[in-house]
């Protein structure tokens, strides 16, 4: 008798003659028997067909009801009510009709849960649980849009490795993340949550978040199932309004917001969630062209499909499915194997098959992804494998964490601004006798969190304060708030500024709070809320040094104040450690060395802008009217992509190119010499883009390539290399084709996207 025709006997026998397989001692260890694959030859099959083995057998012996319990997902509502569920779920998973559930962790309230799919429902299959760990779980990382900014690759991976290591310990499975929406307009909330404007940038970082969620086996316990999402192209709401629909060229769509989900498709993702938006007139949840032809036909996409939050019943008010009978027969056919929350599938999907409008295949194909991921994780093997709770005290806020999340948030700071004035500038402060500390984010600690802080306590922060505190010991640190936020009250000027003009120095931390970024917080005006910058504009008048940082989690226009101020720190949300972060930065004890992801504006009116816009008939001419440009404010951003001081400087030198004609086959060696000339030690982000000079499609003014981020003690000099192939040549044409032609093109190097050397080579196929 084969494997499978062994397994099948053995299951059917035991699970017709057994109720309750796992309720015993004999049921655990048969099941374990069975769902580890002992007694097979396994060096004769290869892993993936033992495991598609597993799933069929597990398969055969579902009921219909208990396969579509198998793609329904539920909330326990943890985010709101604390551990407590809805008891209907709790009954559903009893019998078999909730397979998965979100928004429950801990390791106590996770077990308590898994006991019930695993001892008390008929087949026993564990849950899977998943939760929104975008930038760590209990200790927080800086938001991903201010990690981006560090261009530290290993640094990304780790702190992915890192939110799966402490999500793992209290119970959790799977992580919806990485966002790898592509977005370039600020207005949208959820900016924060992603990397920015550049495809090439955020790819890699895509790659990077998966493979540090995931590691290099899925059922090791520290690792979590990672969730490229939002597919597709969520990033580009109409008008920035969260859901709202988005509408682009299958060319721009293809060229600028596809790659980031296929890089992190290729780096091995095992799911994807579906996007709230339509996209070429269909709702994402309903896009056969999207779930099937692109991510499984194109892409060769093997994992499970999850919608988003209700998102196959929201297809009502899309105005596709005429009920919700039909949504979830609209998601199932176009490739969404998991319904989250909706409650569609398992209530509707049975009547769908009696009908004929879905056949059992498509749920069929479903379940097993789902199983697939569950054998994959290893909880067949063992259902309680991320429930233990020595383990889970031994890690949660460790010191490895902990730290990590100081080391990131250094990493994501992006210094502006840091004028000389009198022969000195302000930063790096030398141990100022009295500094003032002023503004509503300056001893705030939930907003220091950011959105979407999974389960991070606020009561853990460092704030701006307390880091001061703690770095300037020799220093009498004074705090006013100033303001609110929001509020129009100014009763707390006089004595910020009172506290000011007694000070040698003034921190000043204003932005915006947490709630008003993230998902849902779209803004259709950007600047800093409130009476904020005027209470900034204030203590600048009275003459003291004053460092502004900008805390939020969007770019923010500021072009009066940043005219103003001398010094302008863009200090994002860093998370945990925030102050102790800011403190280092503000001291020299670490030298800033971020630079941005996204183009700050200047005003709304300039959104979207971005660096790699496209060659226009009429270029910008200052002294020609009749050219593309705004008669009030200058054509480019505030600061620009790539953007980033140090506390010291860097020289580039010329570009050297190993050849001036390139082959289809061949490479060009780049390298240009980078010299510490400050007198400070310091990380520098050389960044290296090409522009098409002549194509059949009208191309980018320039497009990063690559880039390389270089520690430099002062004075030295290292020559940077790269190597330029034909990939990076190559764009999406006229017949949706990923091609490279034959032309001229230039390398830019430089530390920003506008701060460029220039050096040029021609492309041939022969």
């Amino acid at each position: 008798m084969d494997w499978i025709n062994w397994d099948l006997a053995i299951n059917r026998k035991y699970y017709i003659n057994m109720n309750k397989p796992f309720t015993t001692v004999s049921g655990i260890i048969l099941a374990a028997f069975i769902f580890s694959g002992c007694g097979t030859k396994k060096n004769d099959r290869s892993a993936d067909v033992l495991l598609n083995r597993k799933v069929d057998s597990v398969l055969s012996l579902m009921t219909l009801e208990e396969k579509l319990g198998q793609l329904t997902m539920y909330t326990s509502s943890w985010d709101v009510t604390g551990p407590v569920m809805n008891p209907k779920y709790r009954e559903d998973i009893r019998k078999g009709k909730c397979g998965n559930i979100f928004n429950a962790h801990t390791v106590e309230y996770n077990r308590e849960l898994q006991k019930i799919a695993v001892e008390e429902a008929r087949l026993g299959i564990p849950l899977l649980f998943g939760y929104d760990v975008v930038h760590g779980h209990r200790t927080i990382f800086p938001i991903p849009l201010a990690e981006a900014c560090s261009w530290n690759l290993e640094l990304m991976q780790r702190s992915a490795e890192l939110s799966a290591k402490e999500a793992a310990a209290s119970g959790l499975n799977w992580t919806f993340a990485p966002v790898v929406d592509i977005s370039r307009d600020p207005r949208w909330g959820r900016v924060a949550e992603g990397f920015g404007e550049d495809t090439y940038l955020s790819g890699c970082i895509a790659e990077a978040r998966v493979k540090g969620f995931q590691g290099s086996d899925l059922a090791d316990s520290n690792t979590l199932a990672a969730c490229v999402k939002h597919f597709a192209a969520y990033g580009a709401p109409v008008a920035g309004k969260d859901y709202n629909s988005v509408d682009m060229s299958e060319i721009s769509f293809r060229q600028d917001y596809l790659p980031p989900y296929q890089k992190g498709v290729k780096a091995g993702a095992a799911t994807v969630m579906a996007s709230f938006n339509d996209l070429f007139g269909v709702p994402a949840t309903a896009s056969k062209y999207l779930m099937t032809d692109i991510l499984r036909g194109e892409w060769g996409f093997t994992g499970l499909v999850v919608s988003d939050y209700d998102g196959i019943n929201q297809l009502q008010n899309h105005g596709v499915a005429e009920d919700a009978q039909h949504a979830g027969e609209l998601a199932l056919t176009a490739g969404v194997d998991m319904d989250m929350q909706s409650g569609i599938y398992s209530g509707y999907m049975s009547r769908s098959l009696e009908e004929g409008k879905i056949n059992i295949a498509a749920i069929d194909v479903a379940v097993r992804r789902v199983l697939r991921l569950k054998f994959r994780l290893g909880l067949f093997d063992d259902p309680y494998r991320y429930l233990d709770k020595a383990r889970e005290d031994n890690i949660v806020y460790s010191d490895e964490i902990m730290e990590h999340a100081l080391i990131s948030a250094r990493e994501s700071v992006v210094l502006l601004k840091n004028e000389n004035k009198n022969g000195r500038k302000i930063l790096p402060l030398s141990n100022p006798a009295i500094i003032a500390v002023i503004g509503p984010l300056a001893d705030n600690q939930l907003d220091m969190l950011g959105s979407w802080h999974a389960a991070g306590d606020h009561a853990r922060v460092i704030t701006l304060l307390e880091g001061l505190k703690r770095k300037f010991t020799n220093s009498e640190i004074r705090y006013a708030k100033g303001c609110d936020l929001y509020s129009d009250d100014r009763s707390g000027f006089k004595e910020a500024l009172d506290l000011a003009k007694k000070s040698d120095v003034v921190i000043l931390a204003i932005g915006e709070d947490q709630e008003h970024s993230g998902e849902a917080a779209s803004r259709s005006i950007i600047d800093i809320p409130g009476i904020q910058e005027d209470l900034a504009m204030a203590l600048i008048e009275t003459g003291k040094p004053v460092v502004v940082l900008i805390m939020a989690e969007r770019p923010l226009t500021f072009p009066e104040l940043n005219e103003k101020a001398r010094a302008v720190i863009y200090a994002w949300h860093l998370g945990t450690r925030s102050g102790e972060a800011l403190a280092d930065i503000l001291s020299g004890t670490c030298n800033p060395s971020g630079k941005l992801v996204m183009s700050i504006p200047r005003n709304i009116g300039q959104v979207p802008v971005y660096y790699n816009t496209k060659s226009t008939g009429r270029p910008f001419d200052q002294f020609y009217k009749y050219t593309t440009k705004y008669i009030d404010v200058p054509n480019g951003p505030l600061y620009p992509f790539g953007y980033g001081l140090s506390y010291t400087s860097f020289d580039y030198g010329n570009i050297e190119l190993s050849d001036t004609i390139m082959g289809k086959n061949d490479t060009i060696k780049v390298s240009i010499s980078l010299r510490n000339t400050g007198n400070f030690d310091g990380a520098e982000i050389v960044q290296l883009y090409i522009q098409d000079m002549v194509a059949s499609l009208t191309r980018p003014v320039k497009e990063l390539k690559a880039f390389k981020k270089i520690l430099l003690a002062k004075g030295d000099e290292v020559t940077v290399k790269f190597t330029i192939t034909i990939e990076a040549l190559k764009f999406i044409n006229g017949n949706l084709d990923y091609i490279a032609e034959p032309g001229d093109f230039k390398v830019l190097i430089g530390p920003d996207s506008q701060r460029l050397k220039e050096a040029g080579f021609t492309f041939r196929y022969n």
